[in-house]
């Protein structure tokens, strides 16, 4: 099978970002289909062009996108990869099924247009709810685009072939939307339990980092954008100095809008409990969460943000890290039903501050959350698992177009 898969965001593991689509698209490989990648090259920096990457033809289009873009610059790169991919991808020969992944939902226009253009059949990848996602951060509020928006959403689940939703509560949103519920599939973030793992603390990187290994390290790696509401974690930091704490520190691997505006922050409130270590492969992250006594996995207070499938919680599931969440979502019900790590209210960053100073010596306890957390990246949520089921559902998918 011939599979164009189509993601704006596309990198592989010795690059910053998320890598489920490298995943996929070696699973797709290791059962004998061609994978060709049409991409922007914002996230990889690579030079436009097509190139093999791991036995994955990808393409490159000179696409800029960055996390601390304004929302016009956002948007710009949104459209203008519209029509970048539907005109890459048009040109390739003999596909079979078109992969399509969101985020963002115009992705689906890709798709759409690809389907009318060409005749190619695709299935879906759902893994934000947008347009709900920007209407309820307030990025969308003009009642007319929030209409078509909508009917936009419900034609590209209609004309797919199958929609791949990434957490139960996206799955009911795409259903509730008027696609039949057997017509979906739920399958979430993975963990990479060859890369994230408990191991012996790397000298170097502590080094590298200035990591102080006496303290009780919380951290907090990926996005830092507006809808991770991470000022819950700097207030909850103030708070800590605040009781006269020293033996809690924070720590942020990545990049995003917040950035600038939580260093601020901290800096106007002499607060010493934080580090900022930039953004770095999943490599390095790794290692530094290797060092660390838990991860913090944090989002604003909105409805749709509970139906979220990050990326940094399946990853500290693998580095056998106790998990702290504090959107009361699946993801709070995941952590306290499979007793690996604990919810914190994102109203009360007093209560983040209280439930560390409970746990960060109990180190029993916290043995017992991390071992929890291990065993379950292994066995539920293992990317080579949850590739072979997103593997079998493209493999179903073109069975049923070919009937």
């Amino acid at each position: 099978m011939n599979i164009l898969y189509v993601h704006q965001y596309f990198v592989t593991p010795q690059e910053p970002g998320a890598t489920r689509s490298f995943w996929i698209s070696k699973e797709l490989v290791k059962r004998g289909h061609h994978v060709t990648v049409v991409t922007g090259n914002s996230e990889s920096k690579h030079e436009p062009g097509r190139f093999d990457r791991d036995g994955i033809d990808v393409i490159y289009i000179n696409n800029y996108y960055n996390n601390s873009q304004t929302k016009v610059q956002k948007l710009w790169s949104f459209v203008k990869f519209i029509f970048q991919a539907i005109h890459t991808a048009s040109k390739e020969k003999n596909v079979d099924l078109v992969y399509a992944t969101s985020t963002p939902l115009t992705i689906g226009a890709v798709a759409l247009a690809l389907r009318f253009m060409k005749g190619w059949r695709y299935v879906f990848e759902v893994r934000d709810l947008w347009p709900e996602f920007p209407i309820q951060v307030g990025a969308v509020k003009n009642p007319v685009l929030i209409w078509l928006l909508r009917k936009f959403e419900k034609r590209i689940y209609k004309r797919s072939e199958h929609v791949v939703a990434l957490s139960p509560g996206m799955q009911d949103g795409v259903v509730k939307a008027g696609t039949p519920i057997e017509k979906t599939s739920m399958i979430p973030n993975m963990s990479k339990p060859d890369i994230f793992h408990p191991h012996e603390v790397n000298e170097e990187v502590v080094k590298r980092f200035n990591l102080d290994l006496t303290k009780f390290n919380v951290i907090h790696f990926g996005m830092l954008a507006v809808a991770n509401g991470l000022e819950y974690i700097v207030n909850a930091a103030l708070e800590l100095k605040k009781r006269g704490d020293e033996s809690i520190n924070f720590i942020f691997m990545g990049e995003g809008a917040m950035e600038p505006k939580l260093k601020q922050f901290c800096e106007d409130k002499g607060l010493k409990n934080v580090q900022f270590l930039g953004n770095h492969p999943v490599g390095v992250v790794a290692e530094v969460t290797n060092c660390c006594g838990a991860s913090i996995t944090s989002f604003k207070n909105l409805p749709i943000l509970a139906t979220n499938s990050p990326n940094k919680l399946f990853d500290s599931l693998s580095a056998g890290k106790p998990i702290i969440v504090n959107s009361a979502g699946w993801t709070k019900d995941m952590v306290e039903q499979q007793n690996c790590g604990f919810y914190v209210n994102v109203e009360k960053p007093e209560e983040l501050a209280d439930k560390l100073l409970e746990y960060k010596d109990q180190k029993e306890l916290l043995e017992e959350w991390g071992k929890n957390a291990r065993r379950l990246s292994v066995e539920v949520y293992d990317k080579a698992k949850l590739s072979a089921q997103v593997a079998d559902v493209l493999e179903k998918a073109y069975s049923n177009i070919k009937k």
